[in-house]
């Protein structure tokens, strides 16, 4: 089963158990998706879906950080379960132990030595994007290369 076909069925299921936050995350995610479909006249892939909630989960987390800097809590809890919805379709994500190794190999691979080799380690990154954040793969690399 797709993503895209599991979060229409979780959507029918929040819709009938009246899970009406549940839902109306789903539809606004559900919307993100279609609207990108209409625009470039394409059926979405799993790949495309994930960019596409992985861009809404970025839209989120820096929503968070504002609403904790201007102490609205209420705002924030409402970030931070959005959030927690959209982490649900998306790959698990690799704890920091994981990326550590994963960042050791393609450093082995491309023949990283120093700080001016970060780019080509990003570049062969790319393959992580689905299970790390950028920023967490840049911050590691640069950790190690040190």
């Amino acid at each position: 089963m797709s993503i895209k076909e599991k979060m229409a069925q979780d959507l029918k299921e929040a819709m009938k158990s009246g899970d009406t936050f549940k839902r109306d995350t789903l539809r606004l995610l559900n919307s993100a998706l279609k609207q990108v479909e209409v625009d470039k006249r394409i059926e979405l892939s799993d790949d495309d879906v994930i960019g596409i909630l992985k861009s809404a989960y970025k839209q989120r987390e820096d929503a968070l950080e504002a609403y904790i800097n201007a102490s609205r809590e209420d705002l924030a809890q409402k970030e931070k379960q959005e959030m927690d919805i959209i982490l649900s379709y998306l790959p698990k994500q690799l704890s920091d132990d994981e990326l550590k190794e994963a960042v050791k190999q393609i450093i082995a691979e491309v023949g990283a030595v120093g700080g001016k080799d970060l780019g080509k380690v990003m570049g062969a990154a790319k393959k992580l994007s689905q299970v790390a954040d950028g920023k967490r793969i840049s911050a590691v690399a640069k950790e190690i290369l040190s």
